[in-house]
């Protein structure tokens, strides 16, 4: 008689466990979802580094710069056209060739363009060229009033994440007619991110090339821009610039490509000018 009651006790506890077990974790699960779904989660990761940002070395910069002021050259009504478009609305696939000069108006942080801010930036690197021996001084104080500053964003259209950001900083013909440019900067392309000079057109104090030492400057100029070895350009064309006092050189490109630089001098007005490419 005891057990059969014990039996029956037991009966209605083993319905329930046999319950639990077949709608127990559907039950779990549910109340756990109403905890989660639609609900702000936060968790710490281990590591608090941003995404990967895609950057280009010394060489690849100056190659790709170089390439698009060779493409501006060459067809400069075509790269005129484009240079009047604003990069921030820009379509790529409207853009012909494999590079183009596309002027920027906002700088690498999103915000609008300041004349000044690029012409600041050219007189620092001044001075650093200035202390390296690179550009002969004195050359005089840059103000806004007698420049114009302009960002480009420099493109290699078929892969636009590569693209070089720097200003064009050059002098108002007007502001400084002849004698009135003497020890001045005529032009020079800035790196917007770094300050480095790409490329300088210079009036100077010095008046013969005999006192330029262009394979020192290049060696100099090299090792300021963070470039590989420069290479003496053999076969150079004796017509190729306006002057016969040139030298050329060749830096490590893209892939099979090469980028020339010249070191060059205008005897007469003492202009000395160091350009890539063209």
């Amino acid at each position: 008689m005891i057990r059969k009651k014990i039996s029956l006790l037991l009966l209605p506890l083993a319905v329930l466990t046999a319950g639990l077990s077949i709608w127990g974790p559907e039950a779990l699960a549910v109340y756990r979802d109403k905890a989660i779904v639609n609900q702000i989660q936060s968790q710490e990761t281990e590591t608090g580094t941003e995404g990967y940002r895609y950057s280009l070395g010394s060489d690849e910069k100056l190659y790709i710069l170089a390439r698009c002021l060779n493409s501006q050259a060459q067809a400069e009504s075509v790269q005129n056209a484009q240079t009047r478009v604003d990069v921030s609305s820009l379509d790529y696939q409207e853009l012909t060739g494999s590079y183009a000069m596309v002027v920027n108006r906002k700088d690498s942080e999103g915000q609008p363009v300041l004349e000044d801010s690029g012409i600041a930036l050219c007189s620092q690197g001044i001075e650093e060229l200035l202390e390296l021996g690179i550009l002969p001084g004195p050359v005089a104080e840059l103000d806004g009033q007698s420049y114009s500053a302009v960002l480009y964003s420099a493109i290699d259209v078929p892969e636009p994440r590569n693209n070089v950001l720097v200003w064009k900083i050059a002098l108002d013909e007007a502001a400084r007619p002849g004698a009135g440019r003497a020890n001045c900067l005529l032009e020079a392309y800035v790196d917007a991110d770094t300050g480095k000079i790409y490329e300088f057109y210079a009036r100077t104090q010095v008046s013969e090339w005999e006192e330029i030492h262009p394979d020192e400057v290049i060696e100099a100029w090299a090792e300021y821009m963070g470039l590989s070895k420069p290479q003496e350009y053999e076969g150079a064309n004796p017509l190729a610039e306006t002057t016969p006092y040139f030298k050329k050189y060749t830096f490590d490109g893209v892939e099979d490509g090469n980028t020339v630089v010249t070191i060059g001098f205008y005897e007469g007005v003492n202009e000395l000018y160091l350009k890539i490419s063209r």
